[in-house]
């Protein structure tokens, strides 16, 4: 297989010593062969170098450098790429083995994409299931769909044809969060993505992670949105309602994920009002309003909200 079907996977790590063995034995099981896998190790100070430098494969590069954050490590990753076609992994989340074999499969069988993606679902910090992702098929021009709800979910997800990368000069380094969201959406604007309906993605929660930074995160989404807007208006009057009532829900949600305390619950309430004030369908949306607002009070009461309340209703994905 020549270098032109080539795709490079990049890793970006940070201080990811009791993850980045198993996110990177997911790439080495992948049934598409002929990647190469580049490592950059964002300045940790635990052991997270000294366990990628133990893999012998010499498909394998690690490149060190100084902490700069996720943003910067994913541009430096780039400019050390010679595949064809690009996928990001966060260090902590895995593939399963036909990720990349059916992803390139479907940007071969639909020239016309530059981008495919798969669906998701969430593990814990053990490996174990926590909940289905949103699982939503979109072909073609994906953008007002994307506009309301970033059905990619995460950073880990989709595979990119190089030139769009280069087009599009990176990711944003002045967004200290939502850059995947930023990212998919500036994609969106220009190209068509293909969707594989397979989960091959699992997404590790931890309560350390970034997208745990919630007030950060909502600060962060708005401003993407609102960049989103300015590079490709949407067609339609109401999407910019919708963008938040899925931006709170998801917030809402978010913050009653364990660990949970008092000052999440507070974060909570929050947005659950700004969910219920742009949300067009509130009336038909009572129920969850008021189940999610009895949660919000429980916690606040007891300062200990007992597991067995957090179904897996009350812990829907819905990603920004």
């Amino acid at each position: 297989m020549s270098n032109m079907k080539l795709i490079s996977v990049i890793i970006p790590a940070y201080n990811a010593e009791n993850t980045i063995k198993e996110t990177i034995t997911s790439v080495l099981k992948q049934t598409f062969t002929n990647w190469e896998l580049i490592i950059i190790d964002d300045g940790s100070t635990d052991s997270t170098l000294d366990i990628s430098s133990s893999f012998t494969d010499s498909r394998i590069k690690i490149f060190s450098y100084p902490h700069a954050g996720g943003n910067v490590s994913r541009n430096r990753g780039f400019q050390h790429t010679v595949g064809s076609f690009i996928s990001f992994l966060d260090a902590d989340d895995l593939w399963t083995p036909d990720k990349l074999e059916s992803q390139f499969k479907a940007l071969q069988a639909n020239p016309q994409a530059s981008v495919a993606y798969s669906w998701t679902d969430y593990i814990d910090e053990n490996n174990s299931f926590l909940v289905s992702g949103t699982h939503i098929t979109r072909n073609g021009d994906v953008y007002e769909s994307l506009l309301i709800n970033n059905f990619l979910e995460n950073g880990s997800n989709p595979l990119i044809r190089r030139e769009a990368l280069i087009k599009l000069d990176g990711f944003d380094e002045s967004l200290s969060a939502g850059q995947d969201w930023d990212m998919w959406l500036r994609l969106a604007a220009n190209y068509h993505f293909v969707a594989v309906s397979s989960v091959q993605i699992l997404y590790r929660v931890s309560s350390h992670s970034v997208s745990s930074k919630l007030e950060r995160q909502e600060k962060a989404c708005l401003h993407v949105l609102e960049k989103a807007y300015k590079i490709r208006p949407s067609s339609f009057t109401d999407t910019w309602n919708k963008s938040l009532t899925h931006i709170y829900k998801y917030l809402t949600c978010r913050a009653l994920q364990k660990p949970l305390n008092r000052q999440k619950s507070g974060s909570a309430l929050r947005f659950l009002c700004k969910y219920f004030i742009n949300d067009n369908k509130r009336l038909q949306n009572l129920f969850f309003t008021f189940k999610i607002l009895c949660k919000i009070i429980i916690i606040i009461i007891c300062n200990d909200f007992p597991t067995a309340l957090l179904t897996k209703k009350g812990r829907e994905n819905y990603q920004v």
